[in-house]
């Protein structure tokens, strides 16, 4: 899957891409997949469980699509919460000291 990138950086990943778009539609599918081939699969029909096979397939590749975009964003927004609470806790240093 070349056409997939898996490497971001912070603000490539803020933006919205074809990823992102793939992913919807991954993520609708494999709830609707997923939910109809449980019920079918509880009334043990063979049909369910091939259906459920195939949710848990797609849930798998969305998750490999959107999983490197969340990874990065989620990694830069740690960085800048420490940036803030140094800075936070510099001015209660500076605020205590008076």
């Amino acid at each position: 899957m070349g056409f997939i990138r898996r490497e971001w950086t912070a603000k490539e990943a803020d933006e919205w891409r074809k990823e992102d778009w793939f992913a919807i539609i991954l993520s609708a599918s494999s709830y609707v997949l997923l939910t109809i081939g449980s019920a079918l699969s509880f009334l043990l029909l063979p049909v369910g469980f091939v259906i459920l096979g195939i949710g848990i397939i797609i849930t798998i590749l969305m998750y490999w699509i959107i999983d490197p975009k969340l990874k990065t964003i989620s990694t830069e927004y740690e960085k800048k919460q420490k940036e803030y609470l140094l800075q936070l806790e510099e001015i209660q240093k500076w605020e205590v000291e008076k």
